[in-house]
């Protein structure tokens, strides 16, 4: 639905196209501009629900023999969408937030870092503009966290992060002053750090997404 409520070009190309949800157009975009995701790829997808990602991730695989994996997880269940994806992928119920590296990285082929890790969720918003911001940016640091294994590093042995040297992480914000503050946090970290605001984003939505490429500083694989 657009901002005022009334059915818009992205949902209805949604329906006609056999998305389960607008949202499917930012991923396309993206992966449009920056080809974040390749045959063959793995591919985490942090809060999947209702799916739309889990099926532009699907269809960026490739063929069938190309081989890859999609892993969507997210705290509710439900049934992964019948168009636009097939064996390769899979949903895990569970809490982003609470989730340990080593548990993630199991999902994995061969329990080895994944491709590209994503996060399209956003927190329950409270309508205080600040405090929305500042759980935005804790979902983003805790999928940072999950990704790179230098970033929030503790003394646990659970120390190598989720997404492989070379990999592409992207993040939805609410756009406020934190966004500068995770974006500097990334731009060393990664070969490129961009914003973007997709064209199916609508007109009322402060989202932002934060789209870094290339993995340059990570512990093996």
């Amino acid at each position: 639905m657009s901002g005022a409520g009334k059915p818009d070009f992205f949902y209805r190309e949604a329906q006609r196209l056999g998305y389960v949800a607008r949202s499917a157009f930012k991923l396309l975009q993206m992966q449009k501009q920056y080809k974040l995701i390749t045959p063959g790829s793995s591919v985490l997808d942090l809060g999947c629900a209702p799916g739309a990602w889990l099926q532009v991730a699907c269809q960026s695989l490739g063929p069938l023999k190309n081989g890859g994996l999609v892993v969507g997880i997210d705290l509710k269940k439900w049934k992964i969408p019948a168009d636009h994806c097939d064996s390769r992928v899979q949903t895990v119920c569970a809490d982003v937030m609470k989730l340990p590296r080593a548990q993630v990285r199991e999902l994995s082929p061969q329990q080895k870092a994944c491709s590209v890790v994503l996060l399209d969720m956003c927190p329950l918003v409270s309508g205080i503009s600040s405090k929305d911001a500042a759980l935005s940016l804790e979902l983003g640091m805790q999928a940072l966290n999950l990704a790179e294994s230098n970033v929030g590093a503790t003394t646990s042995s659970d120390d190598n992060g989720v997404l492989q040297r070379g990999g592409n992480l992207v993040i939805k914000l609410l756009e406020s002053e934190d966004v500068q503050e995770i974006n500097q946090i990334c731009k060393p970290l990664f070969r490129k750090a961009s914003l973007l605001r997709p064209k199916a984003t609508r007109s009322s939505s402060r989202e932002i997404y934060l789209i870094c490429q290339g993995l340059q500083s990570q512990a093996k694989t």
